[in-house]
């Protein structure tokens, strides 16, 4: 396993992190499996070297939170481990219980803490940024949960790169600590991130760790086309995803894939991954796996170096897209 640090800070991830998402209870969404089912996938993550791992409040209502505390206390070394949670999300009916209000913050991390069995979550990120409340109030809030011992590092998730210039400016001036992640959504099917949020992580020296690095499978090469629901129960149910994808370019790119994983006899998966990994500013992606085997090829893909005329057959097809991934 190789390891960078998180951005300019002086924490050591691994540059594949164990996004969290698929476990917790099947009852939130039929694809995420059960805490029996998925405790094979944090062993096999630690035993592969991964200390990086990425869960969120809303995921499974807490529950995902709840299994990937108890799994890693079993299997893991809490004091090597790097842990990522989320706040924002809805996660009741009543309007206080979303948001990043510092009320919803504080509580938030709180329940979060309770849930993951843990005295401090190593990275608090805000899931997305949040228009109904003042930026100041919200940034406060976190200083507060990283002073009070709560928090070591902030990070923040898909929105505007002026959000992000905004609040890290914000955060600068009243001497705050900062954001030193952004996860945003970033793959060979989606790069509009290239355009102004990841030069602004670049000079800035923010860690990217991006979501759905496969396009929701699309780039596993595991669907005959765009509009392929039958491959897996994800692909059936994913609502959420079918809407990311589908643009202009987007099966061209795939196929490009397909063909350059078929010349070096690596998986699809494998040349999405490398890609991502190629880039500068990616300290490393945030992959989910369902079958063991999904976590092996993410793994596998870090020994994969793909040359320029590689990258270039990649990125070639690309066309321009709407901003997707912000709501």
């Amino acid at each position: 396993m190789e390891h960078t640090n998180l951005g300019a800070t002086g924490l050591t991830v691994s540059r594949i992190c164990l996004g969290c998402m698929s476990y917790g209870s099947s009852q939130w969404r039929p694809w995420v499996l059960d805490e029996d089912a998925a405790r094979p996938f944090f062993r096999r993550a630690v035993e592969a070297g991964i200390n990086f791992f990425d869960t969120a409040d809303m995921y499974s209502l807490g529950v995902s939170e709840e299994v990937t505390g108890r799994a890693l206390r079993e299997y893991a070394d809490l004091e090597e481990i790097v842990l990522a949670t989320k706040v924002y999300n809805p996660m009741g009916e009543g309007p206080n219980m979303r948001g990043l209000s510092r009320k919803h913050i504080v509580q938030g991390c709180e329940a979060s803490l309770r849930r993951l069995g843990v005295e401090t979550i190593d990275l608090y990120q805000i899931h997305r940024f949040d228009a109904s409340t003042p930026i100041e109030e919200t940034l406060a809030a976190l200083d507060h949960l990283v002073h009070s011992g709560k928090v070591r590092y902030l990070g923040a998730s898909s929105g505007w790169a002026w959000q992000m210039a905004r609040a890290l400016s914000v955060s600068e001036r009243n001497g705050w600590a900062r954001f030193v992640s952004m996860q945003n959504h970033y793959n060979l099917l989606y790069r509009e991130e290239e355009r102004e949020m990841i030069p602004l992580c670049e000079a800035e020296g923010i860690a990217v760790i991006p979501w759905s690095p496969l396009a929701r499978g699309l780039l596993a090469g595991s669907r005959s086309s765009l509009d392929d629901r039958a491959a897996t129960t994800r692909a059936a149910t994913d609502e959420f995803g079918h809407s990311l994808y589908g643009g202009p370019g987007d099966w061209e790119i795939v196929e490009a894939v397909r063909a350059v994983a078929e010349e070096r006899e690596v998986t699809p998966a494998e040349v999405a991954l490398a890609w991502l990994l190629s880039k500068p500013a990616v300290v490393a992606p945030i992959v989910g796996a369902t079958r063991l085997p999904h976590l092996d090829t993410a793994v596998r893909a870090l020994d994969l170096k793909l040359t320029p005329e590689e990258i270039a057959r990649l990125e070639a097809p690309y066309l321009p897209h709407g901003v997707r991934g912000h709501q």
